[in-house]
């Protein structure tokens, strides 16, 4: 798969009561998070994890900081993971 083939990932919505029971969330402290790197505007953007949410159903979404057209305007963002404009910057610094 070449950039160009590369999609931008679609943000995932929240939990709600309907899909059942409520995720298990892990946070980390600032000093300690992962990170994603997140495609979009046709670079792969820097975003620290601030929380994963472990779904009833078997989902893993991740929800990130992210500066989505490069003007430094952060926005908190939610994706399901896996997918192809998604990759793993950095796990845990302790990890």
């Amino acid at each position: 798969m070449t950039v160009d083939d590369i999609p931008e990932p679609t943000p995932a919505r929240p939990w709600s009561p309907d899909d059942g029971a409520r995720p298990e969330v892990r946070t980390w402290p600032t000093g300690n998070r992962p990170a994603l790197r997140v495609w979009s505007g046709g670079k792969w953007r820097y975003a620290p994890v601030k929380a994963r949410q472990d779904w009833a159903d078997g989902r893993v979404v991740y929800q990130v900081e992210v500066d989505l057209r490069g003007d430094t305007h952060v926005t908190t963002v939610l994706y399901e993971w896996p997918q192809p404009g998604l990759r793993v910057a950095h796990p845990p610094r302790d990890a």
